[in-house]
């Protein structure tokens, strides 16, 4: 038995450091493309990396980086927006950084990889006791 599974107030607080800090850097990213980018400059990055629809998409991830990550960071509607910036992680590796190899330096996608697993963990393990979620019903919360 690990000590997780021992102690379940570990396990409580190890989902909730993982959910906030994976949040913060989800919140930070869409915040850069907002206001440091810019959306005209982040739709044009995203044009020249050969991202489809850059014009629809740029805004998107961008709002979906910031209000998801904000969500994590409270534990609210965890899954869905765990899952929702997972996929677009996996777009990101997949669309731009993959052919980079994978050290971030060269525009690889070590980052986006290890943010998509951090989402996935989440997905999978949800928001854990010290969350807004816990006080919404489960099948709202789900």
């Amino acid at each position: 038995m690990d000590a997780a599974t021992k102690t379940p107030a570990l396990a409580a607080t190890a989902q909730t450091m993982l959910r906030v800090v994976i949040g913060f850097l989800f919140a930070a990213h869409g915040w850069q493309k907002y206001f440091q980018y810019t959306l005209d400059g982040t739709t044009a990055a995203f044009g020249q990396m050969g991202v489809p629809a850059a014009g629809l998409v740029a805004p998107v991830v961008a709002t979906l980086e910031i209000a998801g990550g904000i969500a994590l960071v409270l534990g609210v509607l965890t899954r869905v927006f765990a899952v929702l910036l997972t996929v677009n992680m996996l777009g990101a590796l997949v669309l731009v950084h993959a052919p980079a190899g994978v050290f971030v330096e060269a525009g690889g996608f070590e980052l986006v990889l290890a943010l998509a697993a951090g989402a996935a963990a989440i997905a999978l393990l949800g928001p854990g006791r010290f969350s807004v979620d816990r006080f919404i019903p489960a099948r709202i919360a789900a």
